[in-house]
């Protein structure tokens, strides 16, 4: 028997809210490099159009894995997420390899920062901006469990920790006199950027590769099918892997030898229901088999 239970709502209309979010955090950032001239800020507008093209790379994946399943692609398209995370990872990558050129050469040849004042306080509206826009995205993607929209609101969260740094480090240079702060804090940006990326990086290649369901989830599953003995039910073969925003989830059931198929079935509809309780956007395939043969198999849970 196969149930699931799909997402209800687009998830794209999250994917415009990051793009337009980009735009402005992009322009106003590139503004207070302008002004400035600080190094640290131009890594901080750097990183902006980064998120533009993750935002635009998620618009796309989003729409792709929405995508009804078809005869060529039976479960679905789901696995089109992984790979707009891994572009937004790649992207990172590269970021930080452009803000860490930059700040390098302002080491060897400092320069002095103008209209710091006002520079700093158009990037600080520009990071309220991605602070508001990465807290919805990251809500959302942890309830409809989307791996692009936790990608795309992580790298945003990341970018206002940035910024926070750059408007510090600016501010500093503002204060002391100390030029070389400036291209230090880009350096440290552009350190951290990459630690983001790789993390983006290793979850995306997790689920390409069918990684199972967490350990707690997987806990809670046998707790769950273990409850099922008092009714003479036994299970075993279970198995699971993630796919973008859905879960699979087969198991085969092992039912008392004289029970009807009718009664086979509405046992097997009753577990599939529990499990979605659970997992809410699992796709469910159990198979039936008569108690007898749980002789033949090494155990109940594999």
């Amino acid at each position: 028997m196969i149930s699931s239970n799909l997402p209800a709502t687009s998830l794209t209309r999250f994917a415009w809210l990051s793009i337009v979010t980009a735009l402005a955090t992009m322009l106003l950032k590139g503004i207070a490099w302008k002004l400035t001239g600080s190094v640290g800020l131009l890594s901080d507008a750097i990183e902006s159009l980064v998120n533009l093209a993750g935002a635009l790379m998620a618009l796309w994946m989003l729409t792709l894995a929405e995508q009804p399943a078809d005869e060529a692609h039976a479960f679905g398209h789901g696995k089109a997420e992984y790979f707009s995370s891994a572009f937004e990872g790649l992207l990172i990558l590269l970021a930080a390899l452009s803000i860490a050129y930059a700040a390098i050469g302002r080491l060897v040849n400092p320069e002095p920062l103008e209209a710091v004042g006002i520079g700093l306080l158009v990037s600080v509206v520009a990071s309220v901006l991605n602070a508001a826009t990465a807290t919805i995205l990251l809500r959302v993607g942890k309830n409809r469990n989307s791996i692009t929209l936790e990608a795309d609101a992580h790298h945003l969260l990341t970018d206002v920790w940035t910024s926070v740094g750059v408007i510090g480090g600016v501010a500093c240079v503002w204060l002391t006199g100390w030029l070389w702060l400036d291209p230090a804090v880009a350096l440290v940006v552009a350190a951290n950027i990459v630690w983001t990326g790789y993390r983006l990086l290793r979850r995306s290649a997790s689920g390409l590769l069918d990684t199972s369901l967490p350990e707690e989830t997987l806990i809670q599953l046998r707790e769950l099918l273990s409850g099922y003995r008092k009714h003479h039910i036994e299970y075993h073969a279970l198995q699971t892997r993630e796919a973008g925003g859905r879960a699979f989830i087969k198991l085969h059931l092992l039912v008392p030898d004289k029970w009807t198929i009718v009664a086979g079935h509405e046992w097997a509809e009753r577990v599939e229901a529990d499990i979605r309780a659970i997992v809410p956007h699992a796709h469910v395939l159990t198979h039936l088999e008569p108690l007898s043969l749980a002789d033949h198999d090494d155990g109940f849970v594999i």
